[in-house]
């Protein structure tokens, strides 16, 4: 608030100077004494905000982590059923291409070299990634697989059984899928372990809906 000269003459004279230097400075003191507490109060946070802040985020956290585990997992469990139709359309090629061998021996045989020529240790039929991502390797989108010929004592493989179960049970998974010669995808709620590799354990299994 601007004040005149001769104002300021006269209240000195009336009420001394000490008033007069109050009506002055009074104002601006005070505007500096606020502009200090907001120049304070913005260079920080204050223990409770910052304890306030922490619990949103830790309540934010125990609502979304379970809700991302449960989507991962759900994901990997169509990718591993996925995959088993692969390698059953896989097989089904490998029997035409080597009609003296049959189904593939093993899941690797299924895979491919580069550059590629089919022949029964490599057929050319799956991507690396999947072919070989068997039990103690580091598996394929949270699941191990195997491919296994089966002949019965003849010389040819005239079955085979596909099987996938998750790497770490109930963490990448919570289920085993397999299939047979049929076709038909299977599935249970998983027991851990490798994946099955006969008709009787892929049998046990109910047909997936």
């Amino acid at each position: 608030m601007a004040y005149g000269f001769v104002p300021l003459a006269e209240d000195a004279l009336r009420n001394g100077p000490a008033h007069a230097f109050e009506r002055v400075t009074g104002p601006v003191l005070s505007r500096s004494y606020s502009m200090g507490n907001t120049m304070r109060k913005q260079k920080g946070f204050s223990l409770i905000e910052l304890l306030i802040v922490v619990a949103i985020i830790l309540i934010i956290a125990a609502i979304a982590i379970p809700n991302l585990l449960r989507a991962r997992m759900a994901a990997n469990e169509s990718s591993a059923a996925a995959a088993i139709r692969s390698i059953t359309s896989a097989e089904v090629a490998y029997y035409g291409a080597f009609p003296t061998i049959g189904y593939a021996v093993q899941l690797q045989d299924l895979g491919r070299t580069a550059p590629c020529v089919p022949v029964p240790t490599s057929a050319c039929l799956l991507d690396n990634n999947l072919a070989n991502a068997v039990p103690g390797s580091g598996g394929h989108s949270g699941y191990q697989f195997l491919a296994t010929g089966l002949n019965f004592g003849s010389p040819l493989n005239s079955a085979f059984v596909a099987g996938a179960t998750p790497v770490t049970p109930s963490s990448s998974g919570t289920r085993d899928f397999c299939s047979i010669t049929d076709g038909a995808l299977r599935s249970q709620t998983t027991t851990g372990g490798v994946p099955p590799n006969t008709l009787a354990a892929c049998l046990a299994y109910a047909i997936a809906q």
